[in-house]
């Protein structure tokens, strides 16, 4: 996936980094059509990083996605992967198919997801080793041919030092103070405890230090 990005490629992308930084578990799992629709990267959220101008573009990338091009994922029901397609190559695609079919579910291969969470995949910022994906050898409970994805922060860097963007999750420049993300605008602040001022994530309703409640964001 090296020099221009397709729209495919941006979209996967972000979809690994979302999940990378929500729940890394979820990348070795199948994944409802309806979630990446609507919580894993929602058009709204994610606009501006997927550089995609109108919901409709979106919903072709997804098609593209869940038709199996590009070899990132595989859809099933099978069937329904091979509709996509079809469609996809058609002179103009009917998008209302991935509501029809938002049960369907999405698995991602692991070569491009490790490709993508590798640190010479886009990340002109990251310092070696802030991410890295790694092969294990199956356990008796490990799905065959799924990776196992184990983020490691550079021992170099201070724990306190964010990595990687809180609402995008796109890779900010290291070892230096970073208020704002360079990639979509967002303050970088991290949100405290007003009674305990310890550090909390957003979403939280209560911290952890001291039980308070919190205004969630």
């Amino acid at each position: 996936m090296g020099g221009q990005l397709s729209d495919l490629e941006r979209f996967f992308r972000q979809l690994v980094r979302n999940l990378a930084a929500s729940d890394p578990a979820r990348l070795q799992r199948p994944l409802p059509l309806a979630d990446i629709r609507n919580s894993i990267v929602p058009y709204r959220a994610n606009r501006r990083a997927l550089q995609l101008e109108s919901s409709e573009d979106y919903e072709l990338v997804l098609l593209q996605l869940c038709a199996g091009e590009g070899g990132f994922a595989i859809t099933e029901p099978e069937d329904v992967q091979e509709l996509f397609g079809a469609e996809v190559r058609s002179t103009n695609p009917d998008l209302r198919l991935l509501q029809l079919h938002e049960n369907a579910v999405v698995s991602l291969r692991a070569g491009p997801v490790a490709e993508a969470l590798s640190p010479a995949a886009e990340l002109a910022f990251a310092p070696p080793g802030t991410i890295q994906a790694s092969k294990i050898p199956p356990s008796k409970d490990h799905e065959p041919g799924l990776l196992d994805i184990q983020p490691l922060l550079d021992d170099s860097l201070p724990n306190d030092i964010a990595t990687h963007c809180s609402r995008c999750a796109a890779v900010l420049p290291p070892n230096r103070l970073v208020n704002f993300c360079p990639h979509c605008g967002s303050d970088q602040a991290r949100p405290r405890c007003p009674a305990c001022q310890a550090n909390v994530e957003g979403g939280w309703r209560h911290c952890i230090s001291c039980g308070a409640t919190l205004n969630a964001r």
